[in-house]
Order: structure tokens, then C-alpha cells, then sequence
């Protein structure tokens, strides 16, 4: 058998995150606010949409709660036993959260149904209000999150949580004042309907993102043929295997490679060096580097990605 030139490269990275955690914090607080005080007027005041609004608001409360978790988990040091640290945790809190927002959205579409085949009631001035109250709470509160959350599936269900029901308390509020100056009851249950849609439709891409992650698919903003080609196109590289790009966790992603050298390239160390640089600028934190010597292994095409 061949012998081989291994050598590993590591670079660890944990990317700043901006206003956590108190984002999560002031989001929890308002939400809480904000749903007491909507399931108040809703019940009162008789507005189903304006009660599917504040659940939805619940949801947030609990998926900010899971996010603020997760997140602190992550950032507890690797064990001897879970070697990799406890990354994933904020993986599956985006799955929970998705769950969540399902279920919420279930519950306002089946509500809303039984309340347009026997309409009641609403008083709009209190509903209007909370509506807009709502609006400004979620925005305010998305707003925290600044914009580190792209990157970060985690922080971004917290953000589409946030921002969905933003939307859904502006529908709520045009549902109010039409209401209030045409006095079509049956419009309250038509919004409670479309704002369940609208937050089922944002629940699904969001589960389908995070199960996407739980089985290691390449993280968003990854392009692999990018990444293979930038390992490529390194100094003495003469081909790329056994490549695989997954997330660690939702913010950080790693990288597993075998870079065969043609033996008139840099030195092993300077070329983990290089590849690692160039890796970190394409968002890939954590790296894993095998070097071999030319000819001493086929690629393996059943490895290869399709």
C-alpha cells in the first residue's frame, strides 16, 4: 500500500452576535406584553383574528425561549463524551420552533373556519389598536436581532417568528377597520383563515430548513462546487475527495477534505494555511485537512457528491 502524508488542519471561529443576549430577552418581554394584552381585547372584544394573533405571539414567546436556550447551550465548552460541544442543540430548537408555528397556525385556520359558518360580533377600536400595538412590538422586537441573523438558522426562525406576525398584526388591523366602517363580521374569521395560512406557509420552509440541517445537508449560503473549486485552485493541489460541508450548529459549519498534492507545491503546514484562509472567507469556521502524496489514492467516485 501507498504510504500517505497526512496532516490536519483545525480553525475554530464563533461569530459575534450582535444584541444577544439581550435581543432574546427583549423579545421574550414584549411578546409576553403583547399576547396578555391581545387575548384580553380578542376575548373581550370579540376578535378571533385578533386571539389567533396573540397565540401566534405566544409562539413566539416560546420560541424565543427555546432560541435563547439553544443558544446558550451551544456555547458551553466540548465534553469528553460530546466531543463536537453542543452546537446542534440550536438545530433542534429551529425544529421545535417550526413545530410550534405549525400548530399555532392549525389551531387559528380550524378556529377561523367554525367562526365564519357562525360569525359573532367585534368591537374594532380595541382590536384596531392592539393590532397596531402588535405591529410596532415585533417589528421593534425583530429589529433587536441587527443583521447577524442571515447566517444563522437559529436566530433566523427567531426573526421569522417575529416578522411573520408583524404582517399577520397589520392584517389584523385592515380586518379591524374594515369592520368597524362596513360591518362585514364575517371578514374577522376570513383574516383569522389567511393569517393561519400565512403562518402554516412560514412553519413549513422553516421545518424543511431544519430537517435540511439535522441531516447534514450543506448549510445555506454554501456552495459546494464553489468550495471545491477555491480547494482546487490552491498552490500544489492536484485533486479534491471525500469533501463533505455540513453545520455544526446553526451558525458555525464545518469542513471535511483530502487534498492530493501534485509534489511541487508549499510545504504541508503552509498549505493548510492557505486553505484554511480561503475556507473562512467562503463561511466555513471549523476545517478538517487530509493531505496526500500524488498517486497515493484514487478518488473514490462513491464518496463523490451527486
Amino acid at each position: 500500500m501507498a504510504s500517505h502524508s497526512h496532516k490536519h488542519g483545525h480553525e475554530h471561529g464563533h461569530p459575534h452576535r450582535q444584541g444577544s443576549p439581550r435581543a432574546f430577552f427583549w423579545g421574550v418581554l414584549l411578546n409576553s406584553a403583547l399576547s396578555g394584552l391581545q387575548l384580553a381585547i380578542g376575548i373581550g372584544f370579540g376578535s378571533l383574528a385578533l386571539i389567533g394573533d396573540a397565540i401566534h405571539n405566544l409562539g413566539d414567546v416560546a420560541g424565543l425561549l427555546f432560541g435563547w436556550g439553544a443558544e446558550r447551550l451551544s456555547a458551553r465548552p466540548a465534553t469528553a463524551r460530546f466531543t463536537y460541544g453542543f452546537g446542534r442543540s440550536t438545530q433542534l430548537a429551529s425544529l421545535m420552533n417550526a413545530a410550534l408555528i405549525l400548530m399555532a397556525a392549525g389551531v387559528v385556520i380550524v378556529e377561523g373556519v367554525q367562526r365564519l359558518l357562525d360569525p359573532v360580533p367585534v368591537v374594532s377600536g380595541p382590536v384596531a389598536w392592539a393590532a397596531a400595538a402588535g405591529i410596532v412590538v415585533n417589528l421593534l422586537s425583530a429589529r433587536l436581532f441587527g443583521t447577524g441573523h442571515h447566517h444563522d438558522l437559529n436566530r433566523r426562525a427567531a426573526v421569522v417568528h417575529l416578522l411573520t406576525d408583524a404582517a399577520v398584526s397589520a392584517a389584523v388591523l385592515v380586518s379591524a377597520v374594515l369592520v368597524g366602517l362596513v360591518g362585514w363580521l364575517w371578514l374577522d374569521a376570513a383574516t383569522a383563515i389567511g393569517v393561519g395560512l400565512a403562518v402554516a406557509w412560514s412553519g413549513w420552509e422553516l421545518l424543511g430548513e431544519a430537517l435540511s440541517a439535522s441531516l447534514d445537508a450543506v448549510p445555506r449560503g454554501i456552495d459546494l462546487a464553489e468550495v471545491e473549486a477555491a480547494l482546487r485552485a490552491l498552490p500544489g493541489v492536484e485533486n479534491v475527495h471525500h469533501l463533505h460541508v455540513w453545520g455544526m450548529s446553526t451558525s458555525r459549519t464545518a469542513l471535511t477534505a483530502h487534498l492530493v498534492g501534485r509534489g511541487d507545491g508549499p510545504l504541508d503546514g503552509e498549505l493548510l494555511s492557505l486553505a484554511q484562509q480561503r475556507l473562512a472567507q467562503l463561511g466555513i469556521t471549523h476545517s478538517t485537512l487530509q493531505i496526500e502524496a500524488p498517486g497515493s489514492c484514487a478518488e473514490d467516485a462513491a464518496h463523490r457528491p451527486r
